[in-house]
């Protein structure tokens, strides 16, 4: 816990500069946040995100079909690991395509916000 801390502290120090004078506790913050200890939590954010464009791509430009196995993967509640329940759906975590989707629908939308900014 002392080396984590001490790491932390560092961190607050580099960011935050010489003129914030940080509390003797100030580092008690880093244990509070997850993703310095827990393994694989901020890999979550990008998984969740990736799959949920994945469904909503299938549901909103798919048919009948993928509609019903989003229905199929939504009633399948904890009843499967999500891996599996996302394959019912008809999104393969295990492929790079729901990964890379995601990264194509960021890319445009960064070219869209540029095109509005007038970049």
């Amino acid at each position: 816990m002392d080396s984590l801390r001490a790491e932390y502290r560092k961190l607050l120090e580099k960011y935050f500069g010489p003129q914030m004078k940080l509390e003797t506790v100030s580092d008690l913050e880093g244990l509070r946040i997850p993703h310095f200890y827990n393994a694989f939590y901020v890999y979550k954010y990008s998984t969740g995100i990736s799959a949920s464009i994945a469904l909503s791509e299938r549901v909103l430009h798919g048919g009948k079909a993928e509609r019903d196995a989003y229905f199929t993967f939504l009633k399948s509640g904890g009843s499967r690991f999500p891996i599996e329940a996302l394959k019912v759906a008809g999104v393969d975590m295990s492929s790079p395509e729901p990964v890379q989707l995601a990264c194509d629908r960021f890319i445009n939308d960064v070219r869209t916000l540029k095109g509005l900014l007038k970049l």
